[in-house]
């Protein structure tokens, strides 16, 4: 019987250093998933702000279907829909659209867009250089007002991707001003 417990302390150290590894890898999970997403393009996640340096010579022969959805969280009591529900680009020229939004409540709101595109290999081709998702967006109680995007389409996109979609999401931030 001794035996057995002297051996119950080095398992309870292990244990405990399990849980603690476990608990670690749990909190690692978010960023490395973040950085799989940004490498594969995987779950439509687009970069962020684009700079543009070099002049891209865009593809005349070629268009591709730019469709734009928008949708609110449904604990968000905005009301928010694109301007133009579908473009037909070329991939190398510049665009710009907008999405229309208002806060239907009567106090201050904080929202903030979350962009997804379909499918998701387009994701990483699809540039943004001006974009309401970029920041939080605050709204008056009974403000709206129409956002600015503008992008392009990589002329690197895949030849067999005819139609690209751009989804956003906007979230209630819960950061009620009044």
């Amino acid at each position: 019987m001794t035996a057995s417990t002297g051996s119950n302390p080095k398992l309870v150290k292990r244990l405990l250093l399990i849980v603690v590894g476990m608990f670690g890898f749990g909190f690692a999970m978010v960023p490395l998933y973040d950085v799989f997403c940004d490498i594969t393009g995987i779950n439509g996640k687009t970069g962020g702000r684009v700079a543009i340096a070099a002049v891209i010579e865009p593809d005349l022969d070629r268009t591709v279907m730019v469709e734009f959805i928008a949708n609110v969280n449904q604990s968000m009591p905005w009301d928010f829909t694109p301007v133009v529900s579908r473009m037909e680009v070329h991939p190398g020229k510049m665009y710009r659209t907008s999405f229309h939004a208002k806060n239907r409540t009567d106090r201050t709101m904080v929202g903030q867009a979350i962009p997804s595109v379909t499918p998701g290999l387009a994701a990483r081709h699809f540039k943004k250089t001006e974009c309401f998702c970029f920041t939080e967006q605050q709204f008056l109680a009974g403000e709206g007002r129409d956002m600015p995007l503008l992008f392009m389409l990589d002329p690197e996109l895949p030849e067999e991707i005819e139609v690209v979609t751009l989804s956003y999401t906007f979230f209630d931030k819960h950061k009620a001003i009044n």
